[in-house]
């Protein structure tokens, strides 16, 4: 099994990446959150993980060990595979994900892109015991700072704003601004979704 890789970009892409290694191009599979902490070229290590299919080899790649210990999580749940892993992993930071799973936040796990109540309900009977053990270096959301960051986007969302932007926008103002209160958050977000 491969299970680090670390080579020079040839090409990336929001869900896959090109890489050399030693001569070698490997193709990987990588979601928009990893995508993102990747440099525009140079050498870059990712976590990989394997996925056997009768008919194809696939590699996926993550930039944080947290990110490959919930892709596994992920696909251990009847009817999740990798692609709808990525696609999960895509659609939530994964703090944020543990934290909806944690609190069985349905409505959370709905918004995410391909995720169903029927699936949302199977993710939240399966993982809710086994998120604990995952940890995001660089620390987690704390419980106060998660509801301000879920409160503000449930809310543009709300208003009718796409909730992927919503998302972006929060996380950038939050980023930025970590004590920032939920009124001052939606009023900044409103004014970065209005431009």
């Amino acid at each position: 099994m491969i299970g680090y890789l670390t080579g020079k970009i040839i090409s990336k892409k929001p869900t896959s990446i090109l890489l050399d290694v030693s001569g070698v191009g490997y193709f990987v599979h990588i979601s928009v959150s990893t995508f993102e902490k990747l440099p525009e070229s140079g050498e870059v290590s990712l976590y990989t993980y394997l996925s056997v299919r009768e008919n194809a080899l696939d590699l996926y790649g993550f930039s944080l060990p947290a990110e490959k210990e919930m892709f596994e999580l992920l696909i251990s749940v009847s009817g999740i595979g990798p692609k709808l892993a990525q696609t999960i992993l895509s659609g939530i930071e994964i703090d944020e994900l543990k934290e909806s799973l944690k609190t069985g936040n349905m409505g959370r796990l709905i918004a995410i892109p391909g995720i169903g109540r029927k699936t949302a309900e199977r993710l939240l009977i399966e993982l809710r015991d086994k998120v604990e053990s995952i940890t995001v270096s660089g620390g987690n959301i704390s419980a106060p700072q998660f509801s301000v960051r879920n409160d503000a986007v449930t809310a543009l969302a709300n208003l009718g704003y796409n909730r992927g932007n919503a998302e972006k926008y929060v996380k950038i103002i939050m980023d930025k601004t970590p004590a920032v209160t939920i009124e001052e958050l939606i009023k900044e977000a409103l004014s970065m979704l209005n431009k």
